[in-house]
């Protein structure tokens, strides 16, 4: 079975090498006998997954409007949107945050300009002494942020890079995460938050100290809660929320979406809810459950798998090719990791009885591995295939081939092939 999975995924290797190829190639007159070329892979911002209509913005799930007015807006007359990248939402929830909120601050190393420009214009709105620059030190600006929280200001810190966290890492989980049980409930004092923003994962040359996913580090961090999003949309809903939740709270942004997301975003005030899961896609044979970056992944694997390419079709097991009913695939995004949603996953599960988790982190201390214990556990009895896990790899990113590190179509491809032929 191995060596036949490993097989198609070369021949897809292939197919899909002949199809970017084709697609940068100058045209050709084509011939009477000339086949039509392959299409090439479809990059982020044709995923289905970002809404590009208002109507479908507007529908987003879970989306609550800070006024109450909901959908017809304060003047019946409905909700703008505007088409933001994923960095301009997050830029537009951070005005939002300090507008909103006289006591919320936005500090870290550079965000007066801002690497990734998620800060730029925020000082010159609102001042140096609500956005500034802060030392080189992330200890010093987590635990900055702790005590600004501690007497009932909205800390907005950011770390410039994931990869950069781990020197705040004693203030984030022994102290932030704490200090609402050890103070008996009185941490942070009414009005009080504390959100910490960071940069993470792959974009295909940071390497070992600029494109780690440090997520599953704080999994064990019982009082912290640790959110990724997926699309602008998501971004600026999620975050609005954790900076007016009063758990400390981590978000993690996925920094090649930065620009190669965009959609169809409110432009008022909303949040969206933390800590359960986002169905993507209905299905009752599969259950696919990811976060991040890799959702796009996944949805491109699935639409494979739906409706395969003719060159794909001949290495597909005999029950799924046509004209056999294409499998039907459930997408889940987890959007919240720590705490896990793990009824929400649970049941999703005893209804496909097969899950695959995705994940860009390695695979050792990730969330797959604690995922599919919890599931096994619950739902043992519902389970008609081992649970699959695709991560990356258990080595530092590599400087070289960083790609090859990342769950690709491929991976996932086989992966989800070798459950349902289970």
């Amino acid at each position: 079975m191995r060596q036949r999975l490993v097989s198609q995924g070369l021949k897809y290797i292939q197919w899909r090498s002949a199809s970017t190829a084709a697609a940068r190639a100058p045209p050709k007159s084509a011939g009477p006998s000339s086949p039509p070329p392959p299409e090439a892979e479809p990059s982020v911002g044709q995923s289905s997954l970002l809404l590009q209509e208002p109507a479908e913005a507007l529908a987003t799930k879970g989306l609550t409007f800070a006024d109450g007015h909901g959908l017809k807006g304060p003047n019946g007359r409905g909700r703008e949107v505007r088409r933001m990248n994923l960095h301009q939402a997050i830029r537009d929830a951070l005005g939002t945050a300090l507008a909103t909120n006289p006591k919320s601050i936005v500090f870290g190393e550079d965000v007066e300009t801002g690497v990734f420009r998620c800060t730029l214009g925020l000082m010159d709105e609102f001042g140096k002494q609500r956005v500034f620059n802060t030392p080189l030190t992330e200890q010093g600006i987590a635990g900055f942020a702790i005590g600004y929280a501690s007497i009932g200001g909205s800390a907005i810190a950011e770390i410039q890079f994931g990869d950069y966290i781990f020197p705040a890492f004693d203030q984030i989980v022994n102290e932030a995460a704490k200090q609402h049980y050890a103070s008996g409930g009185g941490y942070p004092l009414q009005g009080g938050s504390l959100t910490i923003r960071a940069p993470i994962g792959s974009v295909g040359h940071g390497a070992l100290y600029h494109s780690q996913s440090p997520e599953g580090f704080f999994l064990g961090a019982h009082g912290l809660k640790v959110v990724i999003p997926r699309t602008p949309i998501q971004a600026k809903g999620l975050l609005l929320a954790a900076v007016r939740d009063p758990c400390p709270t981590l978000v993690l942004e996925p920094k090649i979406l930065y620009r190669a997301a965009a959609e169809m975003v409110p432009v008022d005030d909303y949040t969206l809810p933390l800590g359960d899961i986002d169905v993507l896609r209905e299905g009752t044979d599969l259950t696919v459950l990811s976060y991040g970056t890799p959702l796009y992944t996944c949805q491109r694997a699935i639409e494979l798998l739906v409706n395969p390419p003719a060159s794909l079709i001949p290495f597909l097991p005999a029950r799924l090719r046509p004209p056999n009913p294409a499998p039907s695939i459930q997408l889940i995004d987890v959007r919240c990791l720590n705490p896990l949603p793990l009824n929400s996953i649970t049941e999703a599960v005893r209804k496909t009885g097969r899950m695959v988790v995705v994940h860009e982190s390695g695979k050792s201390g990730g969330a797959g591995n604690n995922i599919a214990g919890e599931v096994a556990r619950r739902a043992f009895d519902h389970l008609e295939a081992p649970i699959a896990l695709v991560s990356g790899w258990d080595t530092p990113v590599p400087l070289a081939f960083e790609r090859f590190y990342q769950p690709d179509v491929i991976r996932i491809f086989d992966k989800m092939v070798e459950t349902l032929n289970y």
